[in-house]
């Protein structure tokens, strides 16, 4: 087994993205790693279910690809980043309560392309939902700002999707 993490990160940062944003609102955290897979858990209440009472393949599909994205930007050299191509969620078992973990290993991790497997399980080890995450592994990506923020050179350190640019100072969809 090969150590697959290209930049440093902690128990710390990986949780400091779930502070804001749809992963605060979904309740998800980060609970464990390796050299080659990271977990995240989420919870099964009522920010997660669906109107019958069970999770929502929604909450559960932003679950894999919470994590998938996040380990792919691990795994990506510092001058790179990853966001999401495609995303397909198999749901398997219904689940009403507890918690749900996500554990994440790559199936390949490419110049160009990653891919992610990526299984959820409920807390009696029960096989809830199955996803394939296939990531684009792009140059100078860089978060999104808020409207009273300056733009500023990419980072390669960051790991949001949002907002790639190709080049240094500009963003996807900018003129």
């Amino acid at each position: 087994m090969s150590v697959i993490w290209k930049k440093p990160f902690t128990m710390e940062v990986l949780n400091s993205f779930c502070r804001k944003g749809l992963m605060a609102g979904l309740g998800i955290s980060f609970t464990a790693f390796g050299d080659d897979w990271m977990e995240a858990r989420m919870p099964v209440d009522d920010r997660t279910r669906q109107p019958y009472g069970y999770l929502h393949g929604g909450a559960t599909a932003a679950l894999i690809e919470t994590l998938g994205s996040i380990a792919g930007n691990y795994a990506a050299d510092k001058a790179h980043s990853c966001m999401g191509l495609d995303i397909e969620t198999h749901h398997l078992r219904a689940v009403r309560e507890g918690f749900v973990t996500a554990h994440a290993v790559p199936r390949h991790l490419g110049s160009s392309v990653q891919v992610w497997l990526v299984t959820v399980r409920d807390e009696d080890n029960n096989l809830i939902a199955e996803g394939h995450m296939t990531l684009a592994v792009r140059r100078h990506m860089s978060p999104a700002k808020d409207a009273a923020e300056k733009p500023s050179e990419p980072h390669p350190e960051h790991i949001s999707g949002i907002g790639h640019s190709d080049s240094p100072g500009k963003s996807a969809g900018s003129a």
